[in-house]
């Protein structure tokens, strides 16, 4: 099996930033592209603004203007959908409303030929249900890509229960013939980005909610400690709330109000206040003019480091135990240690600048100062939070592989696809299953099961197929 050749035209309805960005695409693999949409003169506008999207790189140097031209010239506006009569691939990136695509698609499949295949970039539709109604649902399949379209590198590919695998298959190999990862996907809600990704966000609202640190505390943990490129916090700010609650909505819904995907209140208070993040000038963060950043808590180090002292494994500070969490409190990790304890987050090789940690209420201040001060001597600053099960980054981390594991097991893509979706589709710094295996699969299931055992809120229950894995690896 292989993608469509260069020879083969491509149709994309929809010339918004998402269309336009395909079209792009398509036109820099060599492809001939017809660029459509129903309102008048906006694909003129949608072809216009990537030529002038281009000739920022020959300014740049990074594209030449004959180069440019020719891409932008293999790009050509469509009058009327009859014109997608000779194309082998039509991307759909309009409105997400299922009664529209389906709509379009009807139309469209009395146009193309027979051999033609009808691709949606959906993030939220069912790929099933926009092919119900078709003669030849077979050859509908999702083929979702991210903003922008010409820059990020995922692709999934989306298979709904009538999609022939060849169709899917060609679609794949088309996806990486563009230079893109492409990763298949069963059409269930939220596909694999938008279900694995859930308590990126949610566990971050989740720790607010519960009054452990403010945004710009756990931002910073996570970026600084577990080497996120963006912090939840931001990153909602960044999306927008209302679209960011919304999405969280649909899939809590989608799975019959499944625990993992609640939505918070916090964040629709926000939507009710009107203070949607960036586009709006306020969110999680104030954005208007001479607004200043907040700071993370920072402990300052005062004293002397301990010699000899090895972060990430069990370890002892003037008689008080140091242990990595495994989700138990501090408090309870002394009462088994049988002498005070601190225990401190996660720690990502090479990434983490900054790490998390509680203390029991036996740990004496200047026990807790030499420790931030042996952090402080290895380069890393330090945030003493609340004595709270899972902390922050290891908490986060052990439900963004529960979600992918979960995944895996009730077939919605293999263990390699969720790590590659993750990695490339929201830039996490490792795939979730991978990183769990790296940390230990017994600690990842000990810290849910440790949660669940405190919070009692089954949002916290170890997935079935994680578990047996951590049995297997054991």
């Amino acid at each position: 099996m292989s993608g469509i050749d260069t020879t083969g035209q491509i149709g994309v309805i929809g010339a918004g930033t998402m269309g336009a960005g395909i079209a792009q695409l398509a036109a820099a693999a060599g492809h001939e592209v017809l660029l459509y949409d129903a309102v008048g003169g906006a694909a003129d506008t949608g072809r216009a603004r990537v030529a002038e999207g281009l000739e920022k790189l020959v300014s740049r140097g990074k594209m030449t203007a004959e180069a440019v031209e020719a891409l932008v010239g293999r790009i050509r506006v469509a009058a009327d959908l009859s014109d997608f009569r000779g194309v082998a691939l039509v991307v759909e990136a309009i409105v997400e409303k299922l009664e529209v695509k389906r709509a379009v698609f009807a139309e469209l499949e009395g146009i193309v030929g027979p051999e033609a295949i009808l691709a949606s970039n959906t993030s939220s539709i069912s790929v099933t249900s926009i092919a119900r109604d078709l003669e030849h649902p077979e050859r509908v399949v999702g083929m979702h890509f991210f903003n922008p379209a010409p820059i990020m590198k995922l692709v999934e590919v989306i298979s709904g229960v009538a999609t022939a695998p060849g169709v899917a298959q060609r679609v794949f190999d088309t996806a990486e013939a563009w230079g893109k990862v492409a990763v298949h996907a069963k059409s269930t809600p939220g596909f694999i980005v938008n279900r694995v990704a859930r308590p990126y966000y949610a566990e971050a609202l989740r720790l607010l909610e519960e009054q452990v640190a403010d945004p710009a505390t756990l931002d910073a943990l996570l970026t600084e400690g577990g080497g996120f490129r963006m912090g939840p916090f931001t990153l909602m700010d960044l999306i927008g709330h209302d679209v960011n609650y919304a999405v969280s909505q649909s899939v809590f819904d989608a799975y019959y109000q499944e625990p993992r995907f609640r939505p918070s209140q916090i964040q629709l208070e926000l939507v009710n206040a009107g203070r949607l993040g960036r586009k709006s000038g306020r969110g999680f963060y104030d954005y208007g003019t001479g607004a200043e950043a907040p700071a993370p808590r920072t402990e300052t180090a005062e004293g002397t480091g301990a010699e000899g002292f090895a972060l990430g494994e069990p370890g002892e500070i003037d008689g008080v135990r140091i242990l990595p969490s495994d989700g138990r409190r501090a408090r309870a990790v002394a009462t088994a240690e049988g002498a005070p304890a601190i225990v401190h987050d996660l720690i990502v090789p090479g990434e983490t600048t900054r790490l998390g940690f509680a203390a029991s209420p036996d740990v004496p201040e200047a026990a807790i100062a030499r420790f931030v001060a042996t952090l402080a001597a290895q380069g890393i600053a330090a945030t003493h939070l609340p004595d709270w099960p899972g902390l922050v980054v290891l908490r986060t981390v052990a439900m963004l592989a529960n979600e992918g594991f979960e995944a895996v097991m009730q077939g919605v893509a293999d263990a390699g696809a969720v790590d590659a979706a993750m990695r490339h589709g929201v830039n996490y710094p490792r795939g979730p299953i991978g990183w769990a295996r790296e940390i230990g699969l017994g600690r990842v299931v000990a810290t849910l099961d440790h949660i669940h055992a405190l919070t009692g809120d089954p949002r916290y229950r170890a997935s079935l197929a994680l578990r047996i894995a951590a049995e297997d690896a054991a």
